[in-house]
């Protein structure tokens, strides 16, 4: 009886050992800019479920993923709020391939939210200082590097504010640091843009900048690296698609011209 119990002891271990071993999921690491925070996590959520890939976001003011991403942060993706920056990273020999314009965003003042919040008129001299009020200061993302703080910049320099302004400036490393600023009441308005604006109910919107008082704000998506991975690429090319647009736009984006570069 021996024999044949051994028999079929082999066979099974035979049949195990030709069993498939499960794959594991794929890690795809995306350095985003902070303003993404909230659409791009839904976006992901929904390419998940239907995916087998795990999709690492990794987010901070533009200038400080494209620095990360220069300096050998594991980035796969790299999704900007400005093309200064895309622009940037590739001039310091980083391959960059794919890259294209997703998405637009407008730039807007907001303050604590109140019952009584009232828009200001930032066509009218004097009236943001007039708002702003004596010895406070205005959060806006650090103008030196953070995207949001440059077209803050560019806008009060159109409206001839920034000299009045430039030194009462609250600056933030990132543009939701500036929002968290206003949130807490610790400055009495800030410059955000419209979807962080959307995004919490504990600000009021008062106006929105021209948007000829800046550049154009358009957020490039672009792979990082020379080889690329099946899982980004196909991500990527996900994430230009309209499903992933339609979540981007129930957050308050809308979509930018597309030319690739």
């Amino acid at each position: 009886m021996a024999g044949p119990a051994l028999l079929l002891i082999a066979l099974l271990l035979a049949t195990l050992g030709q069993a498939p071993t499960a794959r594991a999921e794929p890690n795809v690491h995306i350095y985003a800019a902070a303003s993404l925070g909230d659409a791009l996590d839904a976006a992901i959520a929904r390419y998940e479920a239907s995916h087998a890939v795990n999709i690492v976001p990794v987010y901070a003011a533009s200038s400080t993923a494209a620095r990360q991403i220069a300096n050998g942060a594991p980035a796969e993706l790299y999704f900007s709020a400005n093309e200064r920056w895309m622009t940037w990273l590739g001039e310091q020999g980083i391959t960059l391939s794919e890259r294209s314009d997703l998405l637009h965003n407008q730039l807007v003042l907001i303050a604590p939210r109140k019952d009584d919040a009232s828009s200001v008129a930032l066509d009218k001299p004097g009236e943001l200082v007039a708002r702003l009020g004596a010895g406070r200061r205005l959060a806006v993302g650090d103008p030196a590097h953070v995207p949001a703080g440059i077209y803050a910049r560019q806008a009060l320099q159109s409206l001839d504010e920034w000299q009045t302004l430039e030194t009462r400036l609250a600056r933030a490393d990132n543009v939701r640091a500036a929002l968290a600023l206003v949130e807490r009441g610790e400055a009495p308005l800030g410059i955000v843009y419209k979807t962080d604006a959307r995004a919490s109910n504990r600000v009021s919107e008062l106006a929105t900048f021209p948007a000829a008082s800046h550049d154009p704000i358009n957020y490039p998506l672009a792979l990082v690296g020379t080889s690329p991975s099946d899982a980004a690429s196909a991500f990527r090319e996900w994430l230009a698609g309209e499903q992933a647009l339609a979540i981007f736009q129930d957050f308050g984006f809308a979509a930018a011209t597309s030319d690739a570069h």
